[in-house]
């Protein structure tokens, strides 16, 4: 297995599923609509950088890491 698919692997299952699950969670327990599909958003964002990672698109990986960033950040400030 080559290191750019380990590198596509563990961003996927770290970031999306324990990062922004969490998110998700926080948002469930409280009845908040917005800021459980802002962390949707952030979770299918960075779902997909695994891909950009795997085909090496680099500028592709930015933007969707970028967006899963701003949606996690989005998420946040809805529960608040």
């Amino acid at each position: 297995m080559e290191s750019g698919e380990r590198f596509a692997g563990a961003l996927t299952i770290v970031f999306g599923a324990l990062a922004i699950g969490g998110l998700m969670a926080m948002n469930i327990s409280v009845g908040n609509k917005a800021g459980f599909l802002f962390a949707l958003g952030a979770a299918t964002s960075a779902w997909a950088c695994a891909p950009a990672v795997l085909f090496y698109k680099p500028g592709l990986y930015r933007v969707l890491l970028a967006l899963s960033v701003a949606f996690c950040i989005a998420s946040a400030i809805a529960f608040i």
